[in-house]
């Protein structure tokens, strides 16, 4: 059974599926739905946002259901309300030709009394989140006492949003319940453990890893320091003319300063987010939908009810704090077979959170430099250059205009036209980016500002022989992977006991000394500095030198050689000379 209509599906459902245009099902629905027509039993669904879930679930829901009983025999948990809503409305459209079929939608956000009157209009399928389905409970407005099937979709999700104890609550007041459906794009031990609690001997079907993300997304990763965060995302936007997407937030604040930010500078974007009303969400997802809007800012709670197909770029203004959230970032592009791309902006210590995303999503990631003002304004030109000649102006308007235009440039060559209709286009672009500053953190940026050209630096670095670091091939990639330097810039390299030293090009000191500064190995705060200036200390204290140039043997022994931890002995507690020190970085980190 490879096609829609070899599904033993009832025939009004199968009607609608013909008339929606769908033939060939994705590999979710597939495995599922087969099952869950012939078979019903509880099962639990993997598979990533965007891959088909809401039918391989709501088809076989709607085949159980009887249109002529007036109660609830079905219920469908959604964490958000724009999924609530997006659910609803693919099930109307599945079951368009049952007569008799009730379909109710209850979330928050809207006043209650409307969805009193509706779930007391007898639906037989109900679609909720948790907290408003439970309000209903509470006011006797509604009974699940006659439920026999129970979806959780995006599992996950509502789990992340600490709903499982209202999850425990919903299920245990489903008496009636014969099976659970579970639909989650990652299976970690909470779902699990809701597996577990209330569902019977189920079956599982999964559509690749359970973590793994769309092979058809590009991602890429800039790195800047953190006040240059915004102008990055600015750059990435005018770099990307046409782009079509979703800007991703940690916090509500953030979705909403940004994009306003963005609409005072003339870009066509809106934020999305939960403390805006449901009506004015509703308007922002029209507008994104009708393409009026180019992005959308979104908080990750918000964004769970998009169902876009077209959209070419996630862009994550900063990292989630979970790294399996990525997935249902990126996982909002690339959708229904197309390719797409997922930008990540990160500060230099982030670099390792990097790292731990490729590891969970099985996918190496790009790091991509930040254009410069030149290449911005060259890729818009470009793009103008592509729309001039893919337009096709409509019959009437040369028959209207043709005579005015000619009469007005018949004395102006086409070259000087073509530059001066190009000018326009450009010219706020060329005055944005004329002297604009590289916003890319590390060496190629501190070089500029050094202008030491070729000369290098030595680097003293508190780990050694006796921290795991054998040669000094292992300490090379140790630093490599930790700061995306190239191997050939290091060189040099001499691993003593306690401490090592390596040259790097002046340009590249200071992004390494930050970016490892920021690492622990093995438990111990790493610490970098300039070898020569840590001489230059040691000697006004009166502890001498051996900035890597004395022989290993000439140096102190372990319990008599001075600190050059920064403060720190070796268990790792700061000296009391150090707190003015720390204090001062903390406060600076603060700022940023």
């Amino acid at each position: 059974m490879n096609s829609f209509a070899s599904f033993p599906m009832r025939e009004e459902l199968a009607q609608a599926v013909k008339d929606m245009g769908f033939e060939t099902p994705t590999p979710i629905q597939l495995k599922v739905i087969p099952t869950l027509l012939t078979e019903p039993k509880d099962i639990i669904g993997l598979a990533q946002t965007g891959t088909g879930k809401t039918a391989a679930f709501g088809l076989p829901l709607l085949h159980h259901t009887d249109v002529n009983k007036k109660n609830v025999q079905c219920l469908i948990l959604s964490p958000t309300r724009e999924l609530c809503m997006q659910i609803v409305e693919e099930l109307k459209k599945y079951g368009q030709h049952m007569r008799g079929l009730k379909v109710a939608a209850v979330y928050g956000g809207v006043p209650i009394s409307g969805q009193i009157r509706d779930v007391r209009a007898n639906p037989q399928v109900v679609v909720a989140t948790p907290g408003r389905l439970i309000d209903l409970l509470e006011r006797k407005a509604l009974s699940l006492d006659e439920v026999q099937y129970v979806v959780l979709d995006e599992a996950d999700e509502m789990l992340n949003m600490g709903f499982r104890e209202d999850i425990d609550f919903i299920l245990k007041n489903t008496p009636e319940r014969e099976h659970t459906w579970l639909f989650s794009a990652t299976m970690s031990n909470e779902v699990r453990g809701i597996a577990k609690r209330f569902m019977k001997k189920w079956e599982e079907f999964s559509v690749g890893s359970a973590n793994m993300t769309n092979e058809n997304i590009d991602h890429q990763y800039y790195v800047t320091n953190n006040h240059n965060r915004y102008e990055t995302l600015r750059r990435l936007l005018d770099f990307t003319p046409g782009i079509y997407g979703i800007i991703f937030t940690r916090t509500k604040q953030d979705c909403q300063d940004i994009s306003e930010k963005l609409m005072r500078q003339g870009y066509h974007v809106s934020p999305l987010h939960g403390d805006m009303d449901q009506k004015m969400r509703s308007k922002v997802m029209e507008r994104f939908k009708n393409k009026t809007l180019q992005a959308i800012v979104a908080t990750d709670v918000a964004a769970r009810g998009i169902d876009v197909n077209d959209i070419t770029h996630v862009i994550n203004y900063e990292l989630p704090d979970d790294p399996e959230v990525y997935t249902h970032r990126s996982g909002r592009t690339a959708r229904a077979g197309k390719s797409g791309i997922c930008m990540s902006i990160v500060s230099p210590k982030e670099i390792s959170n990097i790292r731990q995303i490729e590891r969970i999503v099985k996918q190496r990631f790009h790091k991509s430099d930040i254009p410069d003002g030149a290449e911005v304004v060259r890729k818009r030109l470009f793009f103008y250059l592509e729309q001039i000649a893919n337009s096709v102006p409509q019959d009437d308007f040369a028959a209207l205009y043709q005579a005015n235009i000619h009469e007005r440039f018949e004395d102006m060559d086409k070259d000087e036209l073509i530059r001066r209709l190009i000018w326009l286009q450009l010219k706020d672009t060329i005055d944005m980016y004329n002297d604009s500053e590289d916003l890319n953190a590390g060496y190629d940026n501190t070089s500029r500002e050094r202008g030491k050209g070729n000369k290098t630096v030595r680097l003293f670095i508190n780990l050694g022989i006796k921290d795991g670091f054998t040669n000094s091939d292992k300490l090379l990639q140790f630093i490599t992977e930790s700061t995306d330097i190239e191997a050939n810039t290091i060189d040099r390299i001499t691993v003593r006991d306690l401490s090592s030293f390596f040259n790097v090009p002046y340009s590249a000191a200071e992004y390494i000394i930050q970016v490892l500064s920021q690492k622990k190995h093995k438990g111990r705060k790493v610490r970098l500095e300039e070898a020569e200036q840590r001489d230059r200390e040691r000697a006004a204290a009166g502890g001498g030198s051996y900035g890597g140039n004395r022989r290993p043997n000439d140096r102190p022994s372990y319990g008599d050689r001075p600190s050059y931890g920064g403060g720190r002995d070796r268990s790792g507690d700061r000296g009391g000379d150090r707190g003015g020190s720390q204090k001062f970085n903390r406060r600076n980190d603060n700022k940023r």
